[in-house]
């Protein structure tokens, strides 16, 4: 939902998401699908994928969901260290993982994804980068 969040209001930069346990090449969840579609965005495209070391390499800006994925990510990549931070950071929360939790969960989360993404834009609109998000 961030990734497809993040492409509709910075359709000029490079967004790219994956997993640190995805299962590789599974759709979007049928919920995060109706509610983007919901919200405007189609995401019926998405494919996961796990987290790659080109992936690191290649972004300019590495977002998190939560404080625990950011220390993960830090422990297994330590160069990328100065590229990372939380996709909430800015309104200081943690973007739970709604997987197999249902409609509750991911309503809740898709509403702080939102939150987060529009406290996010006005920095990330005035750099033309690459982000990653995990």
């Amino acid at each position: 939902m961030a990734e497809g969040l993040l492409r509709a209001a910075l359709p000029t930069h490079e967004i790219f998401s994956a997993g640190l346990c995805a299962l590789d090449g599974a759709p979007a969840d049928p919920i995060a699908k109706e509610l983007m579609w919901q919200a405007g965005v189609d995401i019926s495209g998405h494919r996961a994928r796990n987290l790659a070391s080109w992936m690191m390499r290649e972004a300019d800006l590495i977002l998190t969901m939560d404080s625990e994925q950011l220390q993960y990510v830090v422990s297994r990549f330590p160069a990328a260290r100065q590229k990372l931070k939380r996709l909430g950071e800015p309104c200081d929360v943690d973007i739970p993982d709604p997987y197999r939790l249902g409609l509750p969960a991911f309503s809740h989360t898709f509403r702080l994804i939102e939150y987060a993404v529009k406290k996010q834009l006005p920095t990330l609109a005035r750099q033309n980068m690459a982000c990653a998000l995990y």
